[in-house]
């Protein structure tokens, strides 16, 4: 079976060359499907942009080549039913997609059919759509969990599953429930190795989570997410981030939730970048025109709301920003990966991360056990650190342009922590912790200036790191409301100005041999 099938593949005139990697993923897959029993489940594990739809196109014209059985194949949402049915189109497949609207009076005429999820189940249940010889089942983005309600149709048909990432979206429902056995394809690296992908280059900003919430899905709630995501600090942080990282290029920003995409609009609008907004409730012609602009204009920047993680394949996109956390390593993936379609001008491509996902689950690309994830996925999970130990392994990193601005002094940083638990020790009281950061803060200030007013400026423009210590500095003493907090961050700021005005002229001759000019 596998030297016949090769043979073919060099053959095919139709659809698209396939590489010896989804040659030899195809073989596997038909050796499998030969000596399986009929009702037998399998998994394709492919990362995005490896070309999972050509795989399964090629598939699908095979099967039907030798085979007297049809094959349906489904997908979760509807922009990719029609995508898939163009690609099986370019296969030589003559398929029919089976939307809300389908007339299903000429079935008879088509060996193969595409299909959403929702739609087929209705479909079925109303009778309206002839199953019965239906012998090969494909499911594209097979993590989803909504399939699995149709597979009580299905039970004497071959079911192949494919994805990313075979890590159920539903922590209660493992994907080892509905597949028998996983087949592993190639890693994001050898991908890479072969230019077949973009490398990623990732840059984390440190972000603080814990006032996210956690939803029943396992991810966090959008409320949660836009209470932090919408504040001034954290949109300042974004277009921060966006200026140091990816100013003038092409830029995909995802965000958790409608209303925080928008005030990231608006956000860089008002600083006068060319910024678009899309998400769910767009219309297809709104859609259409927008992601037309994205792919002509050059230094594009669209922020959206996950309706771009599946079935979005623009390769001139330049830099993805997370501008949201989520616990979920398949979106994660999927994020990332819409920018890592590569050209010949763009061998690498930027990850700019706020939310911390970096520090949760490693590099994209990491050369994960996915037989064991497979086997095991609450093992897995079970490791990954929570946003608590994840921000106790933090260390506030001034960003390369603030910090050329305080070149004359060696070293930033300040460890809360550490000093308050050497006031404990020495039984201090805690207020001793702040009075010595204050100091820290006030010396660094005056270390680089030349008068007041510069000092001033300068303490201006340690927001983050004055936040990032005093949220250290509540986490030890176990008090971090927000109205405490609140207090505490204007309390501290009002306090280094006053220090400033009141020692400058002492502590400059202090620290630099010499009274001010």
């Amino acid at each position: 079976m596998s030297e016949i099938i090769t043979t073919e593949l060099e053959e095919r005139k139709v659809g698209k060359e396939l590489y010896s990697y989804q040659k030899g993923a195809i073989n596997k897959i038909f050796t499998l499907f030969e000596e399986a029993t009929e009702d037998y489940h399998l998994l394709y594990q492919l990362p995005t942009g490896g070309g999972k739809t050509v795989i399964f196109s090629e598939i699908v014209r095979q099967y039907l080549k030798h085979h007297q059985k049809k094959v349906l194949v489904m997908t979760h949402r509807i922009e990719l039913c029609r995508q898939t049915s163009s690609v099986l189109t370019d296969f030589g497949v003559n398929n029919k997609v089976v939307d809300s609207t389908a007339n299903l009076e000429d079935q008879k005429d088509f060996s193969c059919f595409v299909a959403m999820v929702e739609t087929l189940n209705n479909r079925l249940n109303d009778g309206k759509l002839d199953i019965s010889d239906i012998g090969l089942v494909i499911i594209d983005e097979a993590h989803y969990n909504s399939f699995t309600k149709l597979f009580k149709f299905f039970e004497k048909a071959f079911v192949l599953g494919v994805t990313a990432t075979p890590l159920s979206s539903n922590v209660k429902l493992p994907m080892n429930d509905n597949y028998n056995e996983l087949i592993v394809g190639e890693t994001i690296e050898s991908l890479i190795d072969h230019e077949f992908l973009a490398r990623a280059r990732t840059f984390s900003y440190n972000v603080g989570l814990t006032s996210l919430v956690v939803g029943s899905n396992g991810d966090y709630t959008v409320k949660s997410s836009e209470d932090l995501y919408t504040n001034t600090q954290m949109l300042g942080k974004l277009l921060q981030a966006y200026e140091e990282r990816s100013k003038g290029k092409k830029t995909l920003i995802f965000n958790n939730g409608i209303n925080t995409s928008i005030h990231v609009y608006e956000t860089f609008k008002a600083a006068g970048y060319p910024i678009a907004h899309l998400d769910n409730t767009a219309t297809k012609k709104e859609r259409a025109f927008l992601l037309k602009w994205f792919k002509e204009t050059p230094n594009a920047i669209l922020t959206s709301v996950s309706i771009l993680t599946t079935g979005f394949d623009e390769p001139t996109v330049d830099t993805i920003i997370l501008n949201r956390a989520t616990k979920s390593l398949t979106l994660y993936y999927q994020m990332i990966g819409r920018g890592s379609r590569i050209l010949k001008s763009k061998s690498h491509f930027n990850v700019i991360d706020l939310g911390n996902n970096f520090h949760r689950f490693g590099p994209w690309g990491a050369d994960l056990d996915w037989q064991q994830i497979f086997r095991a996925p609450n093992f897995y999970l079970e490791k990954l650190l929570n946003d608590e130990d994840l921000e106790d392994s933090f260390g506030y990193e001034m960003p390369e342009v603030l910090r050329a601005e305080f070149s004359n002094t060696k070293d930033v940083y300040f460890d809360i922590k550490k000093a308050y638990l050497a006031a404990v020790q020495s039984r201090d009281t805690t207020k001793v912790v702040l009075e010595k950061s204050l100091l820290h803060h006030a010396e660094i200030c005056i270390e680089n200036s030349e008068d007041v007013y510069d000092a001033l400026d300068l303490a201006k423009k340690l927001g983050d790191d004055i936040d990032f210590r005093l949220q250290r500095y509540t986490k030890c003493i176990s008090k971090s409301t927000h109205n405490f907090m609140d207090w505490l961050k204007n309390d501290y700021r009002t306090k280094l100005r006053l220090h400033l005005r009141a020692n400058f002229d002492e502590m400059f001759e202090e620290i630099h041999g010499r009274p001010p000019e």
